[in-house]
């Protein structure tokens, strides 16, 4: 069963990851603490000893939860999903559960790492012609399979995980500057998401380590 203890997340303001989980928190009605990990001051918190005793993997997000703690913002929203009440994040048909976690993977495993923070610094001066390459290209394969599986939302009437990636990685896009116009599906789906209260208040704009600049 799950303890009372709010949840601890350790994140950083523009991490998409990090917005997952905060997304999900928001849909959920889960309160929770931050403790903000700046991923580019100081060559970055991440890389700290601390921090790594919490994440060996030196990246963000990281969750303390239910006496435990639990990296990769896919793992901890299916835990949430599988211990909170509230709205249900997962459909409850096979065929669009599975639909659900290939969006999901797309995202979060054939798109997100190529343009993560980490490996764009490795690749230097080229790094935005990089970024948008791979995700331009994901785009590409996405927007036809969200064509066929989308109702109001990534798949089907409900909000879901996959609506939970999808809205993170067009706002990466859109930093990297790739052209949302030639994804409609993407794009209607990303404006409707954003008109919900979960979603906005979750936002990189209004975070407690949000820089001033990048404040709505």
């Amino acid at each position: 069963m799950a303890n009372t203890a709010k949840p601890v997340l350790h994140g950083y303001f523009r991490s998409s990851c990090s917005w997952r989980v905060r997304i999900a928190f928001a849909l959920k009605g889960m309160d929770y603490d931050q403790v903000n990990v700046n991923l580019v001051k100081d060559g970055g918190q991440q890389v700290t000893d601390q921090y790594k005793r919490l994440n060996p993997m030196q990246q963000v997000p990281a969750v303390t939860i239910d006496d435990m703690t639990l990296s990769q913002s896919l793992a901890i929203i299916q835990y949430i999903e599988e211990t909170r009440p509230g709205p249900r994040l997962l459909p409850s048909d096979p065929k669009q559960r599975a639909q659900v976690r290939m969006i999901c993977d797309i995202i979060a495993s054939g798109i997100q790492p190529l343009q993560n923070l980490y490996v764009i610094k490795k690749i230097g001066a080229e790094k935005e012609s990089w970024a948008n390459h791979f995700i331009q290209r994901g785009f590409e394969a996405l927007e036809p399979i969200l064509k066929q599986t989308a109702g109001v939302y990534c798949v089907g009437e409900e909000i879901s995980m996959a609506d939970i990636c999808l809205v993170p990685q067009v706002y990466n896009a859109e930093r990297f500057k790739v052209d949302i116009g030639q994804f409609p599906t993407i794009k209607r789906l990303n404006q409707t998401l954003l008109n919900i209260e979960a979603f906005k208040v979750s936002h990189p704009s209004c975070q407690p380590d949000t820089p001033a600049a990048v404040q709505a």
